[in-house]
């Protein structure tokens, strides 16, 4: 059962590293980003947007499930 725990803990852990890494990327920020590429940039200007908070808010979550997984994987770990 605890192979079982690893593996699935493991692989949400890898899942949300990867979501992240693409979530971060598509940020704007300050020379626009990646998120440009895909048509973004027009409402840079004015601030905002709903779009950009959403990916906020996934971005935020997703960083939340990646460090509780790192956790859960360091106490599945631990040999006693």
């Amino acid at each position: 059962m605890r192979d079982v725990m690893l593996y699935v803990t493991l692989a949400i852990n890898i899942a949300s590293m990867f979501g992240l890494i693409a979530g971060i990327l598509l940020h704007s920020g300050r020379g626009g980003g990646l998120s440009d590429m895909f048509g973004g940039g027009g409402g840079a200007a004015l601030g905002s947007t709903a779009a950009e908070r959403n990916l906020n808010r996934i971005t935020f979550v997703l960083a939340l499930i990646w460090i509780f997984t790192l956790v859960a994987l360091s106490f599945l770990l631990e040999r006693v």
